[in-house]
Order: C-alpha cells, then sequence, then structure tokens
C-alpha cells in the first residue's frame, strides 16, 4: 500500500514539473485567430511570441540563474561568514570584559595606594616588607597611567 501510495506521488510530482519548464507559445493563424500552444506554429504566422522561460535556469530577463550547486556553495559562504562574525564579536566582548575587570581592578589599587594605609609586597624571596613613601609614590603614578591610558 506505502508502494503505490509513493508511487501516485511521484507522478503526481511529474506532472506537476513538466509543465513548469515547458514553453508556451502564442501566434495569430492565417484567420487571424490567437493561438496559444506548447509547441511551436508550424509555417509562416504572424505576431509570433513566445510565452514562458527558455528553461527554469534562465530568468525572465535572460541572464542565467546561478545553479544549484552555486547556490548551495553561496549559502555555506555566507553560514562560515556568520559564524566567524559570530565568533569575531564573542572574542571582541570578552575581551572588552577583561579589560573593563582590569580597569576596576587598577582604580582599586590606585585607591588603595592614595589612602595612605601602609601597604606590604614580597621580595623575590618571598619575604614581605612595607613599601615606603618613594616606593608608593612611584606605584601611583604607574596606577595613574595605566587607569588613563586602559580605563577610557
Amino acid at each position: 500500500m506505502k508502494h503505490t501510495a509513493s508511487a501516485a506521488l511521484l507522478a503526481i510530482s511529474l506532472c506537476i514539473a513538466l509543465p513548469v519548464t515547458a514553453q508556451v507559445y502564442q501566434w495569430k493563424d492565417e484567420n487571424g485567430k490567437t493561438v496559444i500552444s506548447d509547441k511551436p506554429p508550424v509555417g509562416q504566422v504572424r505576431d509570433q511570441k513566445k510565452i514562458g522561460n527558455a528553461s527554469p535556469s534562465t530568468s525572465t530577463n535572460g541572464q542565467k540563474q546561478p545553479s544549484l550547486t552555486d547556490r548551495e556553495m553561496d549559502f555555506r559562504k555566507r553560514q562560515k561568514d556568520a559564524q566567524e562574525s559570530a565568533e569575531k564579536k564573542r572574542k571582541e566582548d570578552a575581551s572588552a570584559g577583561e579589560m573593563q575587570e582590569n580597569c576596576k581592578n587598577a582604580r582599586n589599587q590606585l585607591t588603595s595606594l592614595e589612602s595612605g594605609d601602609r601597604i606590604s609586597m614580597h621580595d623575590d624571596k618571598g619575604e614581605r616588607y612595607y613599601m615606603n613613601d618613594a616606593q608608593r609614590e612611584q606605584e601611583i603614578a604607574k596606577v595613574r597611567k595605566f587607569v588613563e591610558t586602559s580605563c577610557k
């Protein structure tokens, strides 16, 4: 039963598809009657016109339509471009978020340095020491410069 239904569906599809690619001609015969047919006229006729497309791959203005392969390649190219632009946007957003986080941390550090509280650091040996006023001023200048250039 399924085989019969699919065969019938195939036959109907073919019947519908065939007229789509057929040529339609219109002309006036010797008696002045307008004739419309899917076959070209035989002999001399007046006012012959082609109605319909020459083939399914030709548009109404005569330009060739891209083939299915060309359209598929264009579609895949557009998909790839969209993926690349989405990836680029994601990276830019991540970079912007990271930059905002760095600016926030630098501003917090600057606030701590300018507060006047004692700040401890670790030297190369891992021992803790406290910053003196000269070191604090150098660090404040460095952090301010970073904030001015990076945090806009």
